[in-house]
């Protein structure tokens, strides 16, 4: 009964987990963090940060890739550095980087090869806090596809022996068609490239560190993330219209079992249904990847605004 995904997975001895969309994305790939080490497999960590990182003091390694470490300031706002001492302090410390958040694909792609080859990568996985990463860009709404979609065409140009994508978070996202989205996976389905999913669960080593952590990072840092916060409410059996935190108030949520649940793709073929990637290859910023899809958003005829038909 195990799924593909953690087939593939048994084979790698050095894996690179990027969050896709920014933010706190890279978190989302904490239990699979934690689930690599248990198998004692060497395991890093980045993500396409949020934060201002030249002011943090981390060291450029590398051309928008900054090392977050004992020398990266505390920051108000600094995912990836709360991460970085909570790992050490549980004595699972990684390598964590943060890359710069004006990065277009070429420079995304250069981003990652320098750390596949620092760290003799031979397993990516982007890691989406949500499922923006699953869309193709002509549904009638998509979330918060620029970063993802840069992310995706990125990663798809690596030359390692596994490349996935795993979402988690189904349901969080507002402006956004859902209907769609499960449609995408059919397709994926169709092309042989859903790798299968599992539930992440209090029961766990895994989910029991992914709530410890949100739980620290809701102490320490004053913005507080909707996505984990509502992944870490799921796995506790809240559901429907269940507000974890101040940000959703005067919002309607649905939190629900599905939110918790990952699913586990190839990135190279979401790459390959992503309408709008063949114009975005060659940017150099975020800018211009937003400008690209703008252009692509004004001449498709977007797919009907469907809902599920369940009651």
């Amino acid at each position: 009964m195990q799924v593909p995904f953690f087939k593939e997975l048994s084979k790698a001895k050095s894996v690179l987990i990027v969050g896709a969309g920014g933010g706190f994305d890279v978190i989302s790939g904490l239990p699979l963090l934690v689930y690599l080490k248990s198998q004692n497999i060497e395991v890093t960590l980045a993500n396409l940060s949020f934060t201002k990182l030249y002011d943090t003091n981390a060291d450029e390694e590398y051309e928008h890739v900054f090392a977050v470490n004992d020398a990266a300031s505390d920051l108000p706002y600094f995912p990836e550095k709360r991460l970085y001492d909570w790992l050490i302090e549980k004595d699972m410390s990684a390598p964590i980087y943060g890359i710069l958040y004006d990065s277009g694909v070429k420079k995304l792609s250069a981003a990652y090869r320098y750390l596949i080859e620092k760290h003799d990568v031979d397993t990516l996985i982007l890691i989406d806090g949500g499922t923006d990463s699953l869309m193709f860009g002509d549904e009638a709404r998509v979330g918060t596809i620029v970063e993802d979609a840069c992310s995706i065409t990125a990663a798809s140009q690596m030359s390692v022996e596994r490349n996935f994508t795993a979402a988690i978070g189904f349901g969080v996202e507002h402006d956004f068609n859902h209907y769609a989205c499960l449609e995408n996976i059919s397709t994926l389905i169709k092309s042989g490239d859903f790798l299968g999913s599992v539930s992440l669960t209090e029961q766990t080593d895994e989910g029991k560190a992914f709530i410890d952590f949100v739980n620290h990072i809701n102490s320490n840092m004053r913005f507080k993330s909707i996505v984990i916060n509502s992944i870490k409410s799921a796995m506790l059996g809240e559901f429907g219209d269940y507000h974890a935190i101040g940000r959703t108030a005067g919002t309607v949520q649905f939190v629900s079992s599905l939110m918790c649940m990952y699913l586990f793709f190839n990135t190279k073929a979401i790459s390959e249904n992503l309408k709008f990637g063949a114009g975005i290859e060659d940017t150099e910023s975020m800018s211009e990847v937003a400008n690209e899809y703008r252009q692509f958003r004004y001449k498709v005829r977007p797919r009907t605004d469907r809902a599920i038909p369940l009651k």
